[in-house]
């Protein structure tokens, strides 16, 4: 039997992230997730907590996630658990953390600063482009054709919806379809 190892956190990074280079000059970056969640006891009284995730990306998303997300802001990753080993002053120490692939900037930030709103990236070699400038894709025009690359971005932004805050209420598990 083959097992399946898939875990989806959204938070907000305790810490700025920290970029390092491997001998082999891969790119990796680490940060810290605070998952905030939230539930009623059986008397009814509202409960939250807060669990801190560690999790690891590697590559071209290490240096996007670098460059653009600080301590405070909001994510959305996917990945997988990894169980990491080593020996530390004559004890053997393990941790589980979480091996992003795929991210997603959301809210603006702890400082509201909004420079991480809407980004996107997938390590599936594709990418979504964003309405911000943390986008890693970019579109380009042919020479020639700069009026009308122009007017095409005008039309874009015209398209472009707010989306309303949904307030600081829980969500209901049971309302979701599926």
């Amino acid at each position: 039997m083959r097992g399946f190892n898939k875990v989806v956190l959204m938070g907000n990074l305790t810490r700025d992230p920290e970029l390092r280079t491997t001998p082999n000059g891969h790119n990796v970056a680490s940060f810290s997730l605070a998952v905030n969640r939230s539930w009623r006891n059986a008397n009814g009284e509202q409960q939250e907590a807060v669990d801190y995730i560690d999790c690891t990306i590697w590559g071209k998303p290490a240096e996007i996630i670098n460059q653009y997300m600080k301590k405070g802001s909001g994510i959305l990753v996917s990945g997988r658990l990894q169980q990491r080993s080593w020996e530390q002053e004559g004890q053997k120490r393990s941790k589980v953390e979480v091996v992003v692939e795929d991210f997603n900037f959301v809210g603006g930030g702890g400082d509201g600063g909004g420079s991480n709103q809407g980004g996107s990236y997938s390590n599936s070699n594709s990418q979504s482009s964003s309405s911000t400038s943390n986008s890693a894709s970019s579109s380009s025009s042919s020479p020639g054709s700069g009026k009308k690359s122009d007017d095409k971005k005008s039309e874009d932004k015209k398209e472009d919806k707010k989306v309303e805050d949904v307030g600081d209420e829980p969500i209901n598990l049971d309302d979701i379809p599926f």
